[in-house]
């Protein structure tokens, strides 16, 4: 289901746009239709009235939750079921933030991600991302989305960007605090650029995890054919246009981008641009050759590149004990398997350990 679907449905039973923002902003909030001071039956038209019902009922069955795990680092991950009986994954992260899925598996084939090795099933409409955000709502509090979970948004584009702007409008979460991730694509970056004043401007995160090109390309075989250097200035220009700095994600994988080579070059891409380096370590997937590096090389990595000039900051791995990675739930779900979570790689939140210049998520 898209968003624009629910307006033509509520425009059709003779809904005006202030009663249709308002059903909008009460989903969004998780919050009931007869919320507030004003009560649908002083507010909306009856043919609105008489359709509300069975629309929030199809709206709850968007993603309803079936199943959660919860870290002792205050995560919890969560299993939804759609409508169509598909399942998704999202993550509760500490201090109110989720990170939500774009897609039902993902075709860029990261080989150090669970999510990529089924490829993709299916786009989620906006509605189905927003929904993720309204179940979480009914959990806790949020006030930060981060669209970094199941899939690439950057081949969803058109329902990420309309449910980033129903969740910055209506949705009441801070632009700053929408924070739109993918591995690079020159269309993402002209959407982003050329969107008019007065529309929801996210903050971007990239994954980079190299600066090697060769090496890029096996880490990440299906990404959008472009060249660092060039995706590196587009994101500087949105950086620059937007006032947000471009969050630079790397996922520390022992022995393959730890190295001097790799630090030299962050500091060549990112010195005395409007950026972040989140450094990730990674944690094992079962039947995937990666390891992790040490806390402490991970540490000296982080010092390293701090006194270089580069804003670092040093993530640790949050949900270690409930499937940090993207896609292992639903895959063990699906499989017919215990859903009792094992060791996964991380999810991209903040958690005890950070260096000097930490930037809070």
């Amino acid at each position: 289901m898209q968003i624009d679907d629910i307006r033509r449905r509520l425009n059709a039973c003779g809904a005006k746009p202030p009663h249709v923002q308002r059903i909008l902003r009460l989903w969004a909030m998780a919050l009931p239709q007869d919320s507030g001071r004003r009560k649908p039956v002083d507010f909306l038209p009856a043919s609105v009235r008489a359709e509300l019902p069975a629309l929030c009922a199809e709206l709850q069955r968007l993603a309803t939750l079936d199943g959660q795990f919860a870290d002792a680092d205050g995560s919890s991950r969560l299993l939804a079921r759609l409508a169509d009986g598909q399942l998704v994954e999202s993550v509760l992260l500490p201090r109110d933030g989720v990170c939500v899925s774009s897609q039902l598996g993902c075709a860029v084939g990261c080989v150090f991600c669970m999510t990529g090795r089924s490829g993709l099933l299916r786009q989620l409409g906006s509605a189905e991302i927003v929904a993720q955000v309204v179940l979480a709502r009914t959990l806790r509090s949020v006030r930060k989305v981060v669209f970094m979970g199941m899939g690439e948004p950057a081949h969803n584009l058109d329902n990420v960007l309309d449910g980033i702007e129903l969740l910055g409008t209506s949705g009441g979460i801070a632009h700053k605090n929408l924070v739109f991730s993918t591995v690079g694509d020159r269309r993402v970056f002209d959407r982003l650029l050329a969107l008019p004043v007065g529309r929801v401007r996210p903050a971007l995160a990239l994954s980079l995890h190299t600066t090697d090109a060769a090496l890029r390309h096996r880490l990440l075989p299906k990404a959008p054919p472009i060249a660092i250097d060039e995706m590196v200035e587009l994101a500087e220009r949105y950086a620059r246009a937007s006032g947000y700095p471009t969050q630079y994600q790397w996922t520390l994988l022992e022995g393959i981008n730890d190295g001097d080579a790799e630090i030299d070059g962050i500091v060549r891409l990112l010195a005395g641009r409007y950026a972040i380096l989140n450094l990730i370590p990674y944690n094992a997937v079962d039947d995937l050759p990666y390891r992790r590096p040490a806390w402490s090389s991970c540490e000296a990595i982080a010092s390293r590149l701090q006194r270089r000039g580069i804003l670092t900051t040093l993530r640790q791995s949050a949900a270690q004990s409930v499937d940090g990675g993207c896609g292992q739930l639903r895959a063990r779900s699906l499989a017919g398997a215990d859903a009792a979570p094992h060791t996964s790689h991380p999810i991209h939140v903040h958690r005890a350990k950070a260096t000097t210049g930490t930037i809070h998520a």
